[in-house]
Parts: structure tokens; sequence; C-alpha cells
């Protein structure tokens, strides 16, 4: 009998197979693995892409942001500027009272230095002026003027101690002499010692329009007027002289009217000053006509020391009669009338 060769179990067939197995694997995975990297190269564009647009977004916003700061800046800086500019005007407006305040009181000193030289020149001489003696005219007030500058004391004196106010003979008498200028070119009117009643730092070298508002403005502030002068007219009468008289205005009729009731100076200096400030032309006149009216409050109510009552006639009879004038010295200090307390009631 023919024995058979042993067959081996694993045969060269059979590793083929096998091989051929593990490299479809292979295959498969290497297959797979290339569509998986196109997968995420286009993954990967597309978040390149959402990426670039974020950036750009952010970069939009980046730059409205700083838009936003810069307006935020500007409306900053522009409030700061109109508040600066509001302070800075604050600080002119302060500064220009100052200057006119300064302005005023230098005004006042050198009103009265110049005062104060005359006077010393005046008792350095042996003799005063002597007050000449003027007969007797009629009584009236030159009534001719396009310009009338009132100077009024204000002092103690001529006020009413009850009440502290102007003496109501001295408002009527004042709007007496008012209404006899029915229409002029320019109405001012100061205290004694030269300060503007009406229109503050504003009326210095400025005359107030005549018309009916201004002349009851006029009479109300004089009646409401708190402020207590010296008892010299002297600074005010050369106030108005200097700030109000326009030299280069040929047609100006300048006249002053000074309603008082003292004087503490010495005459001669004050003569020699007003002569200086309102000269003779070439004709024998002058450009300004200086009136007054006396008071009897200092004599009459004891407030008079010194004679100073009877000084202050003596100087403005002799001004008045210089300076082409009336002085008219009032006898009484009389007592208010139904019309004058009509009046005050309706003021």
């Amino acid at each position: 009998m023919i024995r058979r060769s042993n067959v081996p179990i694993f045969s060269l067939s059979f590793l083929d197979c096998i091989c051929c197995g593990f490299g479809a694997i292979i295959l498969i995975f290497v297959l797979t693995m290339g569509s998986q990297t196109k997968v995420v190269q286009e993954l990967r564009e597309r978040l390149q892409r959402i990426i670039q647009q974020q950036l750009i977004t952010l970069a939009d916003l980046r730059r409205s942001q700083e838009e936003i700061l810069i307006t935020q800046a500007l409306a900053a800086d522009s409030t700061l500027a109109e508040q600066d500019k509001e302070t800075l005007k604050q600080l002119l407006a302060r500064l220009d009272q100052q200057v006119a305040e300064q302005k005023a009181a230098r005004d006042r000193l050198l009103v009265d230095v110049a005062e104060i030289k005359t006077d010393l020149a005046a008792r350095q001489k042996p003799k005063e002026v002597e007050l000449k003696a003027v007969e007797p005219s009629p009584i009236g007030l030159p009534a001719f003027s396009t310009h009338v500058a009132f100077i009024i004391d204000s002092s103690g004196s001529m006020r009413d101690p009850n009440s502290e106010r102007i003496w109501p003979i001295v408002l009527r008498k004042f709007d007496e002499v008012l209404d006899a200028f029915p229409e002029v070119k320019g109405i001012q009117f100061l205290d004694a010692d030269g300060r503007f009643i009406l229109g503050g730092r504003q009326a210095e070298q400025r005359w107030l329009p005549d018309n009916d508002n201004n002349r009851k403005a006029i009479k109300e502030a004089l009646f409401n007027y708190d402020i207590f002068s010296n008892s010299n007219p002297v600074p005010g009468i050369v106030r108005a002289l200097r700030t109000l008289l326009d030299e280069n205005d040929k047609e100006m009729r300048m006249t002053i009217f000074i309603l008082g009731d003292e004087f503490t100076g010495t005459a001669d200096a004050v003569i020699r000053r007003l002569d200086e400030l309102n000269p003779k032309n070439e004709e024998g006149k002058r450009r300004v006509i200086i009136n007054a009216i006396g008071f009897p409050t200092a004599v009459k109510m004891g407030f008079s020391m010194g004679n100073t009552g009877v000084k202050y006639a003596n100087l403005m009879r002799e001004v008045c009669f210089q300076h082409g004038g009336a002085f008219i010295a009032l006898r009484e200090i009389e007592e208010r009338d139904d019309r004058e307390a009509e009046r005050e009631r309706g003021r």
C-alpha cells in the first residue's frame, strides 16, 4: 500500500491570502486618511476665513471705539473750553470793574490833590481875595442852555434826621429848576463828592438824554439816594467841568446848578480853581454858567459849626457872579405842602 505524503496545514497560498488581506486593510486605511486630510484642509481654510472676517470685524470695532473716544474727548474739551470762556468773561468783567473803580479813585485823588495845592497856595498868601459887594439884582435863572448838570449836597445836614432822606424842600426846588428847562440835549447830576447819582460808572463823561422817562428816573433816584456826601460842593463842580464839558462842541451851552447849605474850605482857592477850569474867552464870557441855591438847613437846624452856612452863601454868591449865574438864598425851611405829600404817595 502506497503511503501518502503529509500535506502542511499552512501552505504558501494561505500566507498569500493573509498578506493580501493586510495589504487591503492598509490600502483602505491609506485611502481613508487621504479623504480625511482633504476634509481637514477644507475645515482649516474655512476656519481661517472666519478668523480673518472676525479680525476685520474686530478692527472695525476698535476703530469705532477710538472714534467714540475721540468724540467724547472733543466734547469734553469743548465743555471745558466753554467753562474757561465763561470764567475768563467773569474775570474780565471783574477787571473792568476794578479798572473803573481805580479810575474813579484816581480822578477823585487828582481833584483832592489840586484842591490841597490851591488851598496851600491860598493859605500862604497874606490876605484872602475879598468878596465883592454885589448890588441887588432881579432874581432869575438863565434858562438858555443845551446841557444842564446838578451838583447836590447829600450830607447829613441836607437830610431829614427822621427818615434820612433828602429834605422835601430840596426835592421840590430841584423839581422846579428842572422844570425850568423843558427841553435840553443832555442832563446829568452828581453829589457833592463828584459821584454820578444815576447811570453808574458808565455815566462818566456822558450826558443822559433828555426825555420824560429819564426825568422821572432822575427824580426817583434823588428821592431814594442814600449815599452821604461831604458838605463841600467843590469836588462835584470840578468833576462836572472836567468830565462833562466838551471843548470841541462849540454849540454846547452848559449850565451847572448847585444845591447845598455848607462850605468848609477856603473861598479864594476855590475861586481861582474854577477860574482856571472855566476861563473867560476874548469877549469876557465863559463856556459854563454856574448857578446855586442855598438852603438854611445848617443854620436853622443847628447843624452849622464854624459859620459854614454863611461861608457857603458868600462863596456861591461870588462864584455865581463871576460865572454869569445867579445865587438864590432861601430864608426858611419850608414844611411839606399838600402837593408834595401827594407826590410822595405817588412814588
